[in-house]
């Protein structure tokens, strides 16, 4: 049986009535669950465009990401809202990712999400997801209804979570995890919203709240990240929020692609692109990896520890002019 979480069920209880079929890790080092890349250097593609399609192709040829192959790949896009990227992933961005995988033969895929605050299936449905999956043959999966028995509680020592937390069963245990995140400012607190930050959507409604009522909020969405381990990330910068957002905002043409490996250093790299464009006081008067999503990120060995470990490549001589403006603004922080 499976059951709709609705936003009427507070926190507490949620976790007292799910707990008997959940996997409980009481006293877990999440850090152990995570890649601790923070080590070595992390490639970062740059691909200048204004077609979606065309950028996911070419990252995908210049990074030509591999272990897919007979396995089965869960996408996790940003459904915020049925609105127009950046405020959710774009179709196109969806739709070119399932052809890369498919040629790459990977064995099933499935597309999951938990739309916030709007109803998950009324944005896929708003969206047409159930007749893309029909007619490019992949599976889709409503986070809202899924059963008690698909989560998996995470209740580690030294996080910001003190009942823990909660990540569905076939992500943390995916063969292979593709993250669809856009590059955004986010108002509500999180400051920014790009491939960390994706990872709120995985986590039942009922706990979001007091995640966003807390000073540890930002600290919280990167332990999030420490559950499961994306294979490879692609982050929407054709268009931009440089304030505001999730869902509205200011917007700017960013033309770019950006794809990579790392969760870190994917979202350094949109932060430097937003301090390029000129965003709002919260991304412009805060050094990037001084920001709590990042340095926390780092504590828990979840990437790079600095913009001395980020490989930026690009495949024309208008994206590799851009690493070179966008190397600049890393190493100034």
């Amino acid at each position: 049986m499976t059951h709709r979480y609705s936003d009427s069920i507070d926190r507490r209880n949620f976790l007292k009535g799910a707990a008997a079929g959940l996997i409980l890790l009481p006293h877990t080092d999440l850090r152990a669950l995570g890649t601790l890349r923070n080590a070595r250097a992390s490639t970062v593609a740059i691909i200048r465009t204004t077609d979606r399609k065309d950028g996911v192709a070419r990252a995908m040829a210049l990074l030509n990401p591999t272990g897919m192959a007979g396995k089965h790949v869960v996408i996790k896009p940003n459904f915020n809202t049925a609105g127009a990227a950046p405020a959710g992933t774009a179709n196109d961005i969806l739709i070119q990712l399932v052809r890369e995988l498919q040629e790459r033969d990977a064995k099933g895929i499935t597309l999951g999400e938990s739309s916030g605050p709007p109803n998950t299936g009324q944005v896929m449905a708003e969206k047409g997801i159930p007749d893309m999956a029909s007619d490019m043959g992949f599976d889709v999966v409503n986070y809202d209804e899924i059963s008690d028995s698909d989560w998996v509680h995470f209740q580690p020592n030294g996080t910001h979570w003190p009942e823990g937390f909660h990540l569905p069963r076939h992500v943390v245990n995916a063969d292979y995890n593709v993250s669809a995140c856009c590059l955004k400012t986010h108002g509500s607190g999180g400051v920014f919203t790009m491939s960390m930050k994706l990872s709120v959507g995985l986590t039942p409604k009922p706990i979001r709240r007091g995640m966003h009522r807390s000073p540890d909020m930002r600290r919280m969405i990167a332990e999030l990240n420490q559950g499961f381990t994306p294979q490879f990330i692609v982050m929407d910068g054709v268009e931009t929020f440089v304030d505001g957002g999730p869902t509205r905002g200011t917007l700017k043409p960013g033309k770019v692609v950006v794809a990579g490996t790392d969760r870190v250093a994917v979202d350094a790299v949109g932060l430097a692109i937003l301090k390029e464009l000129g965003a709002n006081d919260a991304i412009m008067g805060t050094p990037i990896f001084k920001q709590e999503q990042m340095a926390r990120a780092v504590e828990i060995g979840l990437g790079v520890s600095g913009p001395d470990q980020i490989e930026l490549v690009s495949d024309d001589d208008e994206g590799k002019a851009y690493t070179t403006t966008l190397k600049g603004i890393l190493a100034q922080g």
